[in-house]
């Protein structure tokens, strides 16, 4: 395993796996050609000495004294290392070739077998005439045959021998053009400008790397998003304090230079009404911040009806307080995957906004319930509605309604939305009963989606 932040070379391991491989492929053909060859040899030669002992068998009715091999000429340059005897009654040697032993060749007396003569090792064929008078004994030296074997597996491999560095090279050569769009890529990314989040060009690129390409270019596309969503919200947020602390600002130095103290009460409450009203801005605008990123914890399982009671709660003295009544209507648990404190802010924003926007004795209904086979959530009040052309604008940041006759900052559907958005859920907007007040509906994925 690779040390902590210790890098490794692709094209380094390529080649060592590649040649490695190819080496040791060419090493087992050539132990398979020895061992082949060397078989084959073997059965050959046994079949020359068998067959250099029936010969000499025909001939042993001569007379051994007219045959003179002390000077017969060596025709072949291994002829010095087969040798023959021939033994009257498997006793006495009655001949024998120049460079054979004075003891026998081996004990056998028929057939193949491997002996030991001066610690150099025999392969002898043993064979009586037809009247069983004089035995036959033909042997050659291992060495030989392993010499002969070793010649031959060198001739067949020695071209592969030679071609393996040429292999090698090949490889090296093919590996090196494989891994250039890696490079190329590598150095795309090293230049760029750090603002530079266009998508990278692909043209050539082999159909490994294709995948590699689209997740950067993913990730570029996602930042440059994010980076685009933090200047905006940047601008907007000191836009949306401008007026708040200005506010405040004048209301203090209304307070200084009163005359009176009614005068006086009456400009510091309305300090503490704008700190209250910047309180609650800056607040959403750090929930807004964290909606941001893609990453906000684990899903969990979580009852829609009972945040939805929960936040009711919370909410209910702002609602009395305005003469409003906020109703839950029955029905059973609703269960989801999500983010509980997440969907929490984003019933206490709807119900929020409809209690905001409800004139005084009306009913603000909640329900949270199944749609076909999906958890959604309903926030209907009976305020002024939002006109159809004003629907799809109502959900951008800062966007509010002239001559609502209601104090904020435009953030609430902006943040409902996007809660929805990181549910996978989507926000629909319509009139409530009888074309009065407005209704937003939450509808979440199926479970088994």
């Amino acid at each position: 395993m690779n040390e902590p932040g210790r890098l490794f070379s692709l094209k380094r391991r390529l080649l060592l796996a590649l040649l490695g491989a190819i080496t040791l492929v060419w090493l087992a053909a050539a132990a398979y050609t020895y061992f082949d060859a060397r078989g084959e040899i073997n059965e050959l030669l046994d079949a020359h000495l068998a067959q250099s002992a029936s010969l000499i068998v025909a001939q042993a009715g001569r007379e051994f004294e007219e045959i003179d091999l002390e000077h017969a000429p060596q025709l072949h340059k291994r002829s010095r290392n087969v040798v023959f005897q021939i033994w009257e009654r498997g006793r006495t040697l009655r001949l024998r070739s120049a460079n054979a032993p004075q003891e026998r060749l081996s004990v056998r007396e028929e057939g193949f077998s491997n002996t030991a003569i001066g610690g150099k090792g025999w392969r002898v064929f043993s064979g009586w005439d037809g009247e069983r008078r004089f035995l036959v004994q033909i042997g050659e030296r291992d060495e030989t045959r392993r010499e002969i074997a070793a010649s031959v597996t060198a001739s067949l491999l020695a071209p592969l021998l030679l071609a393996l560095p040429a292999l090698g090279l090949f490889v090296w050569f093919s590996i090196t053009r494989a891994l250039r769009p890696l490079r190329t890529l590598g150095r795309q990314v090293a230049e760029r400008r750090p603002d530079n989040l266009a998508a990278l060009r692909i043209d050539g690129a082999p159909e490994e790397v294709a995948p590699l390409v689209n997740s950067l270019n993913a990730l570029f596309g996602r930042v440059s998003r994010l980076i685009e969503n933090e200047r905006r919200f940047t601008a907007d947020a000191a836009h949306e304090l401008r007026t708040p602390l200005a506010a405040l600002k004048t209301q203090a130095q209304v307070a200084r230079g009163a005359a009176g103290d009614a005068e006086r009460r009456r400009a510091l409450d309305n300090v503490i009404a704008g700190c209250d009203r910047a309180h609650r801005l800056v607040e959403q605008l750090l929930t807004l911040a964290r909606l941001e990123p893609d990453q906000v914890g684990a899903h969990e399982p979580c009852d829609l009806r009972t945040l939805a009671q929960q936040t009711i709660a919370e909410l209910a003295p702002a609602a009395l307080s305005r003469s409003i009544e906020i109703e839950l209507t029955e029905g059973v648990p609703v269960a989801l995957d999500g983010y509980p404190g997440l969907i929490g802010i984003l019933l206490r924003n709807l119900i929020d906004n409809a209690i905001r926007y409800s004139p005084g004795g009306t009913t603000v209904r909640v329900e949270a319930a199944y749609a076909e086979g999906a958890a959604r959530l309903t926030v209907t009040d009976e305020g002024p509605g939002i006109a159809p052309e004003e629907r799809g604008k109502v959900g951008q940041r800062f966007y509010r309604i002239l001559g609502s006759g209601e104090s904020g900052s435009g953030l609430g559907l902006s943040i409902a939305r996007r809660i929805a958005e990181i549910h996978g859920a989507t926000v629909g907007l319509e009139a409530g009963p009888g074309a009065r007040g407005l209704r937003v509906t939450v509808a979440f994925r199926r479970r088994d989606d």
